[in-house]
């Protein structure tokens, strides 16, 4: 991405060359190659499609008895500590925490059958993100790219200057940013687009307020001297723009190229990611804390163009007090789905932007003791029985796609891999996942090598 050096340096910027504006890396927040993609899809060998997608990351696991498989019949060592809801559609049932959830349901698809059975973090979040076994806690380097990395590649942004993929407030899996929602063999253009890489990993009760992205702020941040330089520099690329249509070299350019600089040098990334921008009864709709903030953000980038956001959820890892662990932060994330579906309809954005809540794996179906310091009864790792909800992008709502044993232990119905999951997030994208893109080797790799989209919710 490109990075701003703060202070005297930033004068020297009248300079600028139509190269080094294109070598200073918004190549990587515009998800582009250039011209190449431009040029493909000018003549039509890239699918001009606006879909996008949300992804809501729930880092460290969420258990699938708490939200979206809950099994009222079962004891108490496996039912857990909530009770169950209705929801708008009869015999669908979500946990308790969750009424807006409920209220919507007949937009969502729910579906419990998920399951890759590896219980290692590391493993399961870069299974989830790639559709792929790869990464582990042993061997931890990225080893196939992410799906929205992918996005990012073939798709590129819905709208010039914008990016392509975005991480908000920074994408990553299991502390590691960006962990497994990386580029991988595809390369650091396709990498998320991260909004602050230091406010990141915000828990749902973090007190931190969310406004204007520090990507804006530094621009008006800071001593005189800098803020007289940032300024300086954010002129000088408006004047760019000024030197160069008036000197003709904009006509002369490849087209392709002449656009890729229009994103380089155009304000409508700055404007698309000002939170301030919302009215405050909106903003309190998604809820004041950072997990509302970054999905409403969310909700502004796919209007305005990009492909697709990744808002990190963190903190699900409960093998201790599931009761309170996961009881402060499910009516965060419930409010936060409930007030994006709802601004989704009211916008007619629904039908072409697709929302996704998924974690690593499921918890363990039976309640443990504890840990060591912390006696009270919790939940641990359990990669065999996963749930994920979809909404939104044009699938059939109002329906739940598999169906696990009665103590969601495991598949009884219509088992699924995270395959299949990302097989059907590729087609809302328009993305073929038997598509090949060569690795480190040089060696041609598909999309997917396995999975397909689910069929009921097509």
């Amino acid at each position: 991405m490109l990075q701003i050096q703060q202070g005297p340096a930033a004068r020297n910027c009248k300079g600028i060359s139509r190269r080094t504006a294109l070598k200073a890396g918004f190549l990587g927040l515009a998800g582009l190659t250039l011209p190449d993609l431009l040029r493909l899809r000018a003549e039509g060998s890239a699918e001009k499609k606006d879909t996008a997608v949300i992804l809501l990351w729930l880092d460290g696991g969420p258990s699938q008895l708490e939200t979206y498989d809950p099994k009222p019949d079962a004891s108490t060592d496996y039912r857990g500590p909530y009770q169950v809801i209705k929801t708008k559609v009869p015999g669908i049932l979500v946990s308790e925490m969750l009424p807006q959830h409920a209220r919507h349901m007949d937009k969502m698809v729910l579906v419990r059958s998920l399951h890759h059975d590896n219980g290692d973090h590391f493993a399961a979040a870069h299974w989830m993100l790639t559709g792929r076994f790869g990464s582990t806690a042993v061997s931890l380097p990225q080893k196939y790219p992410s799906v929205g990395s992918y996005a990012a590649r073939v798709r590129g942004a819905n709208a010039p200057g914008l990016p392509a993929y975005v991480g908000l407030p920074a994408a990553q899996s299991v502390y590691l940013f960006p962990g497994y929602m990386g580029s991988a063999y595809l390369g650091p253009s396709y990498n998320p687009f991260d909004v602050d890489r230091e406010q990141k990993y915000l828990a749902a009760n973090s007190a931190i307020k969310i406004g204007r992205p520090k990507i804006l702020d530094n621009f008006s941040q800071g001593t005189p001297g800098k803020l007289e330089s940032r300024k300086d520099l954010l002129a000088s690329f408006d004047k760019v723009r000024r030197d160069l249509d008036n000197s003709g070299t904009m006509d002369a350019l490849d087209r392709y190229q002449q656009e890729a600089l229009n994103m380089i040098l155009g304000g409508k990334a700055r404007a698309a990611f000002d939170l301030t921008k919302e009215s405050y009864r909106l903003r309190d709709r998604y809820g004041q804390g950072p997990w509302g903030q970054y999905t409403l953000m969310a909700r502004r980038l796919v209007e305005a163009g990009v492909t697709f956001v990744t808002v990190d959820m963190p903190n699900w890892d409960d093998h201790s007090n599931i009761k309170e662990g996961h009881g402060y932060k499910l009516p965060h994330v419930d409010m936060a789905v409930g007030a994006l579906l709802d601004d989704l309809g009211e916008r007619g954005l629904l039908d072409r932007v697709l929302v996704v809540v998924m974690g690593e794996f499921g918890r363990t179906p039976k309640i443990n003791t504890g840990q060591p310091g912390i006696p009270i009864p919790g939940r641990d790792h359990w990669g065999n029985a996963i749930s994920a909800m979809m909404a939104g992008g044009g699938l059939k709502g109002g329906q739940v796609v598999g169906k696990t044993n009665s103590k969601a232990e495991h598949p009884v119905e219509r088992a699924l891999t995270p395959a299949d999951l990302l097989a059907t997030v590729y087609h809302v994208l328009g993305i073929d996942p038997t598509q090949t893109f060569k690795d480190h080797t040089g060696r041609p790799v598909p999309i997917l090598d396995e999975g397909k989209a689910i069929d009921e919710v097509i």
